[in-house]
């Protein structure tokens, strides 16, 4: 059979039997169906016409073989193939890599090593590209094998589930993975070297309006337990998505009305304290606490924070018919707000946990000053401004914010 290969036509194949798809946009792509289910394949012929056809195994469909995925894949081994070089060939040689040399094995020796071993919190974000968009690809393969081709078809293939900001991303992990092989002499340059940006990113400035604020809220409403109330709490706190979903109880003082992000889990490297408005607190008191001795504030199974940010963004975008924003958007519509406020910059910046902010150079290294009480009101301000906006005052009240 022939016909592009999508999610729809690939779960259309017979359930019983062998049968084959052979895609119409790529010549040679096609999904094999079996008992065992669908397996994305190219066949080819090295030499031409004549000579023996073969067929190389991408691999089953699903996670993480969509058909886009498979679909560049192919795109790239059809590219080895006019260059020559033969897929399975290339496959049977790298099964004989001594592990020392071998990709997935070296980055986890630098992740250890370089991340790690310095205390660098970002590495779990490097270990999550890598994990889901990089080794499933290259296991098996030496470090001396990887090519520049290779890097552009693995950034390929992120572009082609919709991912161009993600497929930067995994460049930066790579790069960095790269230089540090340098440095210990495992190759002589880097493969990742002027491999160019999937997309050029721009600086957002995306704000809700006070309607999307409200619409916001009452999708949280609808969402329910947890991601409703984190995602209310990341509004009116404007910190930082990780920092609220891995709020602990023990760090929230409730006569206090404070929160202190401890130096451990921000982002900045610097303790943080966080005023908790009255709206706030009101979130937090209406939370469940879970397990017999409850640590996370945002938990299903006591263990770790909730994950599963992506369903939850997507089930909220539907219950509010939001659109075109990300979590981050949250703590800028805050800033946004509070601004509106008449709050100076720099109380935004502590507000926000920035290292820079509008104090910079000489004033900057001598102005310790936390502004407590300025970041308390303003906190207070913007709380009480995001609850005038979810229940609306009485007709004759005007609103000190305006429409924003």
């Amino acid at each position: 059979m022939k016909a592009k290969i999508t999610l729809k036509s690939v779960d259309a194949l017979p359930s019983t039997g062998a049968a084959f798809l052979w895609d119409t946009t790529v010549a040679g792509f096609g999904a094999k169906l079996t008992g065992a289910g669908a397996t994305y394949v190219v066949q080819y012929r090295m030499g031409g016409r004549g000579a023996k056809t073969s067929r190389y195994t991408i691999g089953k469909h699903g996670s993480p073989w969509t058909p886009e995925m498979a679909r560049a894949e192919a795109r790239a081994i059809l590219r080895k193939i006019a260059d020559g070089i033969d897929p399975n060939q290339e496959k049977r040689a790298a099964r004989r890599v001594p592990a020392t040399t071998e990709v997935v094995a070296l980055f986890a020796e630098f992740i250890e090593k370089h991340h790690k071993g310095r205390a660098n919190r970002y590495w779990p974000e490097h270990q999550r590209n890598f994990d889901h968009d990089v080794g499933p690809f290259w296991q098996g393969r030496s470090i001396k094998s990887i090519t520049r081709r290779d890097v552009i078809d693995v950034l390929d293939r992120v572009a082609a589930r919709g991912a161009r900001v993600q497929a930067n991303r995994v460049r930066t992990t790579l790069s960095g993975f790269f230089n540090w092989c340098v440095d210990r002499d495992l190759i002589e340059a880097s493969p990742a070297t002027r491999v160019p940006k999937t997309d050029a990113e721009r600086e957002r400035d995306r704000a809700l309006t006070d309607d999307e604020i409200r619409r916001f809220w009452l999708g949280c409403d609808d969402l329910g337990w947890p991601f409703g109330p984190l995602l209310q709490l990341l509004l009116v706190t404007a910190q930082r998505r990780d920092e609220v979903g891995a709020m602990e109880w023990s760090e929230i003082d409730r006569d206090k009305h404070l929160w202190i992000i401890p130096r451990e889990k921000a982002k900045n490297d610097r303790a943080h304290e966080v005023h908790l408005s009255t709206l706030a607190i009101e979130i937090l008191e209406a939370l469940p606490k879970i397990g017999n001795e409850p640590r996370f504030v945002f938990t299903t199974n006591e263990r770790r924070p909730v994950s599963g940010f992506s369903k939850a963004k997507t089930r909220l975008d539907q219950q509010s018919a939001l659109e075109d924003w990300i979590f981050h958007d949250l703590r800028r519509t805050a800033a946004t707000g509070m601004a509106g406020l008449n709050v100076a910059p720099h109380v935004v910046d502590r507000i926000l946990n920035h290292v820079g902010g509008t104090i910079r150079g000489v004033a900057a290294v001598y102005n310790r000053h936390a502004y407590v009480a300025e970041r308390k009101a303003a906190l207070e301000a913007w709380g009480k401004y995001v609850e005038n906006l979810i229940r609306p005052m009485p007709s004759n009240v005007v609103s000190l914010g305006g429409a924003r």
